[in-house]
């Protein structure tokens, strides 16, 4: 959601380096944003103390950076291309030829300040089917670029199917939109396909590693998957062979794609009338 349906990527810098200026230290550097966007808040706030070394204890910093986006979140406005793509997402479920779930890494309260005044353009989602970053079904420790929100995600829409009596849903029907580097390691190591929509400041500091960042491969996320049971998981598509389970992909298979805006989205070339 954040900095890709919404602009609040750069309210999130803006209240950053405001803070940051109270305390005569330079603006975020985007090699740090990086690291941040997409990660629930407990996790971006520790690389973030790491990286700013800042003389007050974390827990100070944070609240002057969150009364910060108190007042400047309720101007989120959405992106280009957004308003035409929700309407036609809402338009697919309606005529069940879509489903649609939203995961997020902000928590309730940050959510409902960013979008309150864009109830609108975002009831496409049903209340059952959003994920938050608090959600206390994800695992402390287990949000983007763990694969959980989105397996989680799609458990919703599964759970909603199966009562009305419908097939379950694979991950490798999926497809998910993200603008951050973490978020593109998460939906490859859940299994499903990827489009990376990132902020031109982010893409201009990833710039050379864009095929790696498609294929789940930046090693963002610790290996704790080694300690699972290896399982094969076929990917169609004519990927073939086994996949471990929360394995990233392979560069170059075609299951991750980069798109400079949302305006005009190619639906057709995944399948998709609308």
């Amino acid at each position: 959601m954040d900095g890709l349906l919404i602009n609040s990527e750069d309210l999130y810098t803006l209240c950053t380096n405001a803070i940051l200026h109270s305390y005569g230290r330079p603006s975020l550097p985007w090699h740090i944003k990086a690291q941040l966007q997409g990660r629930p808040g407990p996790e971006a706030g520790k690389i973030f103390q790491a990286w700013a070394q800042l003389p007050d204890p974390s827990e100070v910093v944070m609240e002057k950076i969150k009364e910060q986006q108190r007042k400047r979140f309720p101007s989120c406005a959405l992106l280009p291309g957004v308003e035409e793509l929700l309407k036609e997402v809402g338009k697919g479920v309606r005529e069940g030829v879509m489903e649609v779930a939203l995961a997020t890494s902000s928590h309730a309260g940050n959510f409902a300040l960013k979008t309150a005044h864009l109830t609108q353009h975002f009831e496409v989602f049903s209340e059952e089917q959003r994920v938050l970053g608090d959600d206390p079904r994800i695992a402390p420790g287990r949000g983007k670029p763990a694969p959980d929100i989105y397996l989680l995600a799609l458990k919703t829409i599964n759970d909603r199917r199966t009562r009305e009596g419908k097939r379950e849903v694979k991950p490798e029907e999926c497809l998910v939109f993200e603008d951050s580097v973490p978020g593109v390691e998460a939906g490859r190591r859940a299994g499903m396909q990827v489009v990376w929509c990132p902020h031109e400041g982010l893409l201009e500091e990833m710039r050379g590693k864009e095929d790696l960042i498609l294929a789940g491969l930046m090693g963002t996320h610790e290996e704790v998957e080694e300690k699972n049971e290896a399982i094969g998981v076929m990917q169609s598509g004519g990927q073939g062979g086994g996949r471990r389970k929360g394995a990233p992909g392979e560069v170059g298979d075609g299951w991750g794609r980069l798109f400079s805006t949302l305006e005009r989205f190619p639906w057709a070339e995944y399948g998709v009338e609308v």
